[in-house]
């Protein structure tokens, strides 16, 4: 869902940054490592690897779904953002989607940080009003029978959700079933192809 605010916003985010370093609040170079932290280190890759490693590990997927925090930990995936995780899985006849109606709550750890759209007021408003409007627009054409699930994080419980593993790619690794995941398809709007890119 494109944010039509996203450049504003953009603007503003760089003209609070411009003000904090002139201010002597931030330093530039510790601002530059908290985004490369987040960006190469902390992302949606780390979310992309629990969920290739569920479709690979069927135990693993058993804690994954009974215990997502527990599991997601045994991972190395855990901290501020991620503290309780639930993580909710695709099937042929359920979709699941995850908003953040209040603000814009969202799992730092397993998909970094949240994109613009995300936070917006468009998004946060019509997941839950129209699910299928908005699905749509991210190009996901679910069949008039499949469930849409909208699930609200808050401040204490975050979603992550386990889409459904493409077809076609039964003989992949992990690491090559990581390739696939994208951000997008771990919040519900967007899903996995086995041709697709990497997580991000």
């Amino acid at each position: 869902m494109p944010d039509t605010h996203e450049d504003d916003i953009a603007l503003r985010v760089r003209a609070i940054e411009s003000l904090l370093i002139e201010k002597g609040l931030v330093q530039p170079a510790a601002l530059a490592a908290i985004v490369e932290t987040y960006e190469t280190k902390i992302g949606p890759h780390n979310g992309a690897q629990v969920v290739a490693r569920a479709w690979t590990d069927p135990a693993f997927k058993a804690r994954l779904l009974s215990d997502a925090t527990a599991a997601i930990a045994e991972m190395g995936f855990s901290g501020v953002q991620g503290e309780d995780m639930v993580v909710v899985e695709n099937t042929p006849a359920v979709h699941n989607m995850v908003v953040c109606t209040l603000c814009s709550c969202y799992p730092w750890p397993t998909l970094g940080l949240p994109p613009n759209w995300y936070k917006s007021a468009p998004y946060r408003a019509r997941a839950v009003i129209d699910p299928r409007g908005v699905l749509n627009e991210f190009g996901v054409d679910l069949p008039p029978d499949k469930e849409v699930r909208v699930w609200d994080s808050n401040a204490e419980l975050r979603y992550l959700v386990l889409p459904e593993r493409p077809p076609g790619t039964e003989g992949m690794d992990a690491a090559a079933l990581a390739a696939l995941v994208t951000r997008d398809a771990m919040i519900g709007t967007g899903t996995v192809a086995a041709g697709q890119g990497a997580a991000q």
